[in-house]
């Protein structure tokens, strides 16, 4: 299984610290923000790895990681995303890198308590399709929220007004390779993009979606101010990535 990070946006949310560098690059307590989805997808025993990224600062990624050794990255790329075309664009990008593999996707703003070990096992035993990590939280209307009927997923809704529950989806989705040929078939949003949340109900249309709850804290670091320094103050407390 490969990984892929997504790394671009403009971080807007973050203005004005992001307006001399990628958020991604920005310090989340003692490391680079961009570390704790690598340690994330290391820990789970995913060595080769993509990081997709854009803006201005792209080039300090390379000058920060290097070839991922220190990090225990057996293979590290990237590639670069032209605009803002979504999070669905960001992962065609991976086509060339992923070919027929499968592939773990982590937005590259966020940190989390726990590891993905087990449902990285759990989607190497499925035959096909995809896994969404889910995640309880107190604000579902600023995410993506899985609408569920007993513990099945019957669809996704991205920021409702009326969240059908409280389960938010987090920036990490495992997709076999079927993926590319869903994303050819999207429509863009009315913003412009490539939505993810549309990937993933093509995807439960197919019937072909499966999902664990994260254990541990997830923190969006990407979210807001606020979120942000939430995430460092979870890793100074609490550490993140934890073996298993």
């Amino acid at each position: 299984m490969k990984g892929v990070i997504l790394a671009g946006g403009t971080g807007s949310r973050l203005d004005p610290i992001t307006r001399v560098t990628n958020k991604q690059l920005l310090p989340v307590y003692d490391k680079p923000m961009i570390f704790y989805p690598i340690e994330a997808l290391v820990n789970a025993g995913v060595t080769e790895i993509l990081i997709v990224t854009s803006g201005p600062s792209a080039g300090d990624f390379l000058r920060l990681l290097g070839n991922g050794e220190a990090l225990g990255v057996t293979h590290l790329n990237y590639t670069y995303q032209e605009g803002a075309g979504g999070i669905a664009e960001a992962i065609s990008l991976a086509q060339p890198f992923v070919g027929d593999d499968r592939m773990v996707v982590i937005l590259g703003d966020n940190v989390i308590g726990g590891n993905i070990v087990e449902p990285a096992r759990r989607f190497a035993a499925q035959s096909r399709g995809a896994k969404v990590l889910l995640k309880q939280v107190e604000n579902p209307t600023a995410y993506g929220v899985a609408e569920l009927k007993g513990d099945r997923v019957v669809r996704f809704v991205e920021k409702p007004e009326n969240p059908p529950s409280d389960l938010a989806v987090t920036g990490i989705y495992f997709y076999d390779a079927h993926a590319f040929s869903l994303i050819e078939q999207l429509e863009r949003s009315d913003r412009g993009e490539l939505e993810v949340t549309d990937l993933n109900n093509a995807y439960l249309e197919r019937g072909e979606m499966s999902h664990d709850v994260l254990e541990g804290y997830w923190a969006d670091c990407g979210e807001s101010i606020d979120h942000y320094l939430q995430a460092c103050n979870l890793v100074a407390t609490h550490g993140a990535n934890r073996t298993g």
